[in-house]
């Protein structure tokens, strides 16, 4: 298991309001509510934030709109993908991810 696989184990192990899961194959943290908040894919962490939080990841180094795991030409709105030499900003993004996903209507 890579460093950066391990660390999303972590976030997910030490976070009380989510749970871990499956997204298109891919890792994901999901919310008691069972709505995907973050995923982890190719070495990078991806959250899914209201804009005022989207706002603030732009501005970590090498953030991006995140893509569909398999048509990475298609973007996903409302994803921002971090990547692994910004690690330190997974935890608290993952906060903010699952407060914003707790918050959307079904």
């Amino acid at each position: 298991m890579t460093k950066s696989e391990n660390l999303f184990h972590q976030i997910v192990k030490e976070n009380p309001n989510g749970i871990a899961g499956k997204m298109f194959g891919a890792k994901c943290i999901k919310s008691i509510s069972g709505k995907t908040a973050a995923f982890f894919w190719e070495e990078n962490m991806v959250f899914k934030l209201d804009e005022k939080n989207q706002e603030k990841a732009f501005k970590i180094s090498g953030a991006k709109i995140g893509s569909h795991l398999y048509a990475p030409e298609k973007q996903m709105k409302g994803w921002i993908s971090i990547p692994k030499n910004q690690s330190e900003n997974w935890t608290e993004l993952t906060q903010k991810a699952l407060e914003y996903v707790n918050s959307l209507k079904k």
